[in-house]
């Protein structure tokens, strides 16, 4: 699997080396919904699965002391409804699913090696091809713009409370935690990449 997804992503890279018609924008644009669309079902049932695993008690705990305002990503600035979604420019819909998807890949790669987040295994590499490709996708819409990879050196907190050594409890919840916002933010890249993609195609109607 890992061999097919870098295969793509190489042919994905190759689209850098030349400028892209409108139509082959909109075919960079398909893949990309299409991949975040896959990231953001494959988040889904990572969460349904480990909710599923709980207690009837652990899950009522969960859902009551668990705030999704509260995720490491939401520094990063975005549209607060689908009206300020809407009316937001390509470019900006753009940055900022490139920031969401970056936020994930380090802790995508701490959290493979945990038991109990066994499935993240697959996500990195899922991840950072998706990030190449929205940089395609951005150099292709802004002329003579150095891309993200060369030009954004601010990166999110890792993370990083929540690579303690915890037991018992603390874990289940900082694992309840990390996969909600996961499904979160990947719910955010496929809205923003299928509105982005709508008007990047000047159809009539782009309403979610």
């Amino acid at each position: 699997m890992g061999q097919v997804f870098l295969l793509l992503t190489l042919l994905l890279v190759s689209d850098l080396v030349r400028p892209a018609s409108g139509s082959e924008n909109q075919r960079l644009f398909s893949i990309a919904v299409d991949r975040a669309q896959h990231l953001h079902l494959l988040a889904q049932k990572m969460f349904n699965d480990f909710e599923g695993n709980l207690s009837t008690e652990d899950r009522r705990q969960m859902n009551k002391i668990f705030l999704q305002d509260f995720c490491n990503s939401d520094s990063i600035i975005s549209p607060v409804d689908k009206h300020e979604t809407q009316k937001s420019s390509v470019q900006k819909l753009l940055h900022i699913s490139f920031r969401l998807v970056e936020s994930w890949e380090y802790p995508s790669q701490t959290l493979s090696s945990s038991l109990t987040l066994s499935r993240f295994s697959e996500i990195p590499l899922k991840l950072t091809d998706l990030k190449i490709g929205i940089d395609t996708i951005l150099r292709g819409t802004q002329d003579g713009i150095p891309s993200l990879e060369d030009n954004e050196a601010q990166q999110l907190p890792p993370y990083e409370n929540y690579y303690q050594n915890l037991g018992g409890d603390d874990n289940i919840r900082r694992s309840y935690e990390l996969l909600a916002c996961f499904k979160k933010d990947m719910h955010k890249v496929e809205t923003y990449l299928t509105v982005a993609k709508c008007r990047r195609s000047l159809e009539a109607n782009c309403t979610l």
